[in-house]
């Protein structure tokens, strides 16, 4: 299924530690070349995103973006060291004993205590994991989005390869017809001149201008490269490169016709088929 390299995601992910949200943009480029921009302390995590795109991705500079939004109650979350608070009750208690006072403890003293509270730190595997999670689903979506604008792609292209067809038969349709105008212009040209030409002379004449104005082989090669693109519009597979190698061949054949041309209509059919190709041709760039 035919790929543009040019598309757009965004995913977001809410866990109970905070938001991830990645965003993706593909344009079109002769190699894979993904660009990163996440927080420093996700940046170790770029090789594996990066073999991500490898294993999914042929082609394309994309440009990925990470962004992440701290839960601020999962953030600043307090864990209290409850060994240690059970053994300073206890050494009160003790002291309560010893000094013969009932006097009861100050909490807000015990909780001064050094160690006593504690910041819980962030899950990192989780996030990590939530972080790639997502960054699998936005690459996911990205592809979707490719294939849609490959399917709108592959329709223009088949639109402008029938055009080609249709000026190719035009052509071989009006060459018999040229060729004998051709003919019957020079027998006159000589009958003006009042020029005796030998019979098998001019038929020998005749047979080298039609040899020098046939295109017949230039006819065929464009309908073979109708042919293949067609094909290769319905490859599974990358096929970007290959299209615009064709688009090279199309183009060599479009301008030899036009130069064996002395035909008005010949010509305007030659310029016709280099409008398509030039209209193809654009559209091939944003192929995968």
């Amino acid at each position: 299924m035919l790929k543009s390299m040019t598309a757009f995601a965004r995913q977001q992910f809410a866990a109970e530690w905070g938001n991830v949200t990645w965003e993706i943009k593909s344009v079109n480029q002769r190699f894979l070349e993904p660009n990163f921009r996440m927080p420093e302390s996700f940046r170790h995590l770029e090789f594996e995103l990066r073999n991500v795109l490898r294993k999914r991705l042929n082609r394309g500079k994309l440009d990925c973006t990470l962004r992440i939004e701290m839960n601020p109650k999962h953030a600043g979350r307090m864990k209290l060291d409850q060994e240690m608070a059970q053994q300073l009750l206890t050494a009160h208690e003790e002291l309560q004993v010893l000094a013969q006072d009932n006097q009861s403890a100050d909490l807000v003293q015990l909780m001064r205590w050094p160690g006593l509270l504690q910041q819980e730190e962030a899950d990192t595997d989780t996030m990590e994991k939530d972080v790639k999670q997502a960054f699998s689903q936005a690459v996911e979506q990205l592809i979707e989005v490719r294939q849609r604008e490959g399917e709108a792609l592959s329709e223009i292209i088949e639109q402008r390869l029938k055009g080609i067809s249709s000026e190719v038969a035009k052509v071989g349709e009006q060459m018999p017809a040229v060729i004998k105008w051709q003919r019957e212009r020079v027998t006159n040209r000589f009958e003006e001149a009042k020029v005796e030409l030998d019979k098998d002379r001019l038929e020998q004449e005749m047979v080298f201008l039609a040899q020098k104005l046939d295109v017949a082989e230039e006819l065929d090669r464009l309908n073979t490269h109708v042919t293949e693109c067609l094909r290769l519009l319905k490859d599974k597979g990358p096929v970007g490169r290959r299209l615009d190698f064709l688009m090279q061949e199309f183009n060599r054949e479009a301008n030899t016709l036009g130069s064996k041309s002395i035909n008005a209509d010949i010509t305007n059919s030659s310029v016709e088929i280099k409008v398509l190709i030039e209209q193809m041709r654009e559209q091939v760039q944003n192929i995968e």
